[in-house]
C-alpha cells in the first residue's frame, strides 16, 4: 500500500547561490489538509528519469507553515546527484511534479523554547524553516551556528542578516567559513555551545559535521530529549506505488567537500529477519496510540502484523514515507510494552534506548503496547 501522492505546480524558482535553488509549489485545491506541515519536515518528490522511470528524493522544506506562503524546498546540486541536478536544470514556474505530503520528525516540540541550531551547507534548509517559524510564532531565543565552504556558498545569507537585524534580542547568527577558519572542530563547537547548554539543540548537515556537533553536545551533557539530529539514509523502497520502482530515495543534502556517499552517520539495526515465533504474543495484542492529540485503543493487533499496517487497517492516518525502515517519518515512542523492529537503518542505539521505534517495521512482542507519535 502506498501513500497518496499529488501533482503540485511550481509557482517560483529562486537561485539562492550558484548551485542551490529554492523551488516553491502551489498546493492543489482540496489537498490543503494533507499538506499541513511542521517546521523542519520534508517532501518526497518523484523526479522523472529516462533510464529509471522515477527517482524518489526527499528535500527539506525551508518555508514556514505559519506565514501563508507557498511550500518551498531548497535543492543544492551535488556532483553526482541526478535528481538535484535535474530539479535545478529543469523545474521552472508553471511546471508540475508529483510528490508525497510532508513528513519527518525534525521539528521543535515547542516554538517557545530556546533553540541552538547547527547547520552545515544545505543543512540550513530545515533549520531555516524552524528559524522562520519560531521567530514568527514563538518567544524563545535562537542561536544559529552555520558552517559553509566559503562566503559564496552561504544559502539565505541576505535573509539571515535581515532576520538578525529585525530580531536582535532573539536571533544570533554565527557564520563559520572553512576558507577562513578551516573546518570546525569538536572542541570549538563544544566551546560555542557551552554558553547555551540549556537550549534545545538541532543539528543538520553532512554526516561528518553532524557527528562532530552531536559529539560536542554529548560532551556538554545535553540530554537525549534536547538533542535532535536529522539523518540521511538511502531508501530502498518506492513510495509512489504505481510509479516504477527503479531507484533509491535519498536526502540529497551533503556538500561536495565531504564524501557524498557518507550520509548515513552511525546507525545500527536488525538484519531484517522475521520475528522469531517465541518473540510473538500468543493472541491479539492491546494497542494504545496517541497521535495528533487523539487517543486510539485497539484490542486486536495481530502478532506478526506491523504497527503501521494495523493502524491503516483501522483507518488511522499514521505518518510514514518509505515503509522500509530506512527513514524516520513513522517514528514512535514506546510508553509501555515492547515491539520488535524487523528492519532498521536509521535509528541508532541511543534512539532505541530512548524508546524510539519505527512504526512501519514494528511488530508486538508483549500482550499490551502503548505508544505515542512524536
Amino acid at each position: 500500500m502506498s501513500e497518496e501522492s499529488f501533482e503540485l505546480r511550481v509557482v517560483d524558482v529562486v537561485e539562492e547561490t550558484a548551485d542551490a535553488h529554492s523551488i516553491s509549489f502551489e498546493v492543489p485545491a482540496g489537498a490543503e489538509e494533507q499538506f499541513t506541515y511542521k517546521p523542519g519536515q520534508f517532501l518526497t518528490l518523484a523526479v522523472p528519469s529516462d533510464q529509471t522511470g522515477v527517482a524518489a528524493r526527499c528535500y527539506s522544506l525551508c518555508s514556514s507553515p505559519g506565514d501563508g506562503g507557498p511550500l518551498t524546498i531548497t535543492v543544492k546540486r551535488t556532483a553526482d546527484g541526478y535528481a538535484s541536478n535535474w530539479l535545478c536544470d529543469h523545474l521552472r514556474e508553471g511546471d508540475t511534479i508529483r510528490m508525497l505530503p510532508p513528513s519527518g520528525i525534525f521539528s521543535p516540540v515547542s516554538l517557545d523554547a530556546d533553540l541552538l541550531l547547527f547547520a552545515g551547507g544545505s543543512g540550513i534548509t530545515p533549520v531555516m524553516s524552524i528559524t522562520r517559524t519560531a521567530l514568527r510564532e514563538g518567544s524563545g531565543r535562537i542561536v544559529l551556528f552555520y558552517a559553509n565552504r566559503d562566503e559564496r556558498s552561504v544559502i539565505f545569507a541576505g535573509e539571515l542578516s535581515r532576520l538578525a537585524a529585525e530580531h536582535p534580542d532573539r536571533l544570533l547568527v554565527v557564520h563559520w567559513l572553512e576558507s577562513v577558519q578551516g573546518l570546525p572542530t569538536q572542541e570549538q563547537v563544544r566551546a560555542f555551545a557551552a554558553d547555551h547548554a540549556s537550549y534545545d539543540a538541532f543539528v543538520c548537515g553532512p554526516a561528518p559535521f553532524m557527528k562532530m556537533a552531536v559529539a560536542a553536545l554529548k560532551d556538554l551533557g545535553f540530554p537525549r530529549e534536547r538533542r535532535h539530529q536529522e539523518k540521511f539514509i538511502s531508501l530502498g523502497g518506492n513510495p509512489f506505488g504505481d510509479l516504477h520502482d527503479r531507484e533509491v530515495a535519498e536526502h540529497e543534502i551533503e556538500d561536495a567537500e565531504h564524501d557524498p556517499d557518507d550520509v548515513s552517520g552511525d546507525v545500527s539495526g536488525d538484519e531484517g529477519a522475521p520475528a522469531a515465533e517465541e518473540d510473538q504474543p500468543q493472541g491479539p495484542v492491546k494497542l494504545e496510540v496517541e497521535l495528533d492529540g487523539e487517543q486510539y485503543v485497539f484490542d486486536d493487533w495481530a502478532p506478526g502484523t506491523k504497527l503501521l499496517e494495523h493502524l491503516e487497517s483501522k483507518g488511522v492516518k499514521a505518518p510514514y514515507s518509505c515503509r522500509e525502515g530506512e527513514c524516520s517519518a513513522c517514528a514512535v515512542r514506546l510508553l509501555e510494552g515492547d515491539v520488535k523492529m524487523l528492519h532498521n537503518d536509521v535509528l541508532d542505539d541511543e534512539d532505541i534506548a530512548d524508546g524510539i521505534r519505527l512504526g512501519c517495521q514494528s511488530v508486538p512482542v508483549t500482550d499490551t503496547v502503548k505508544i505515542t507519535y512524536h
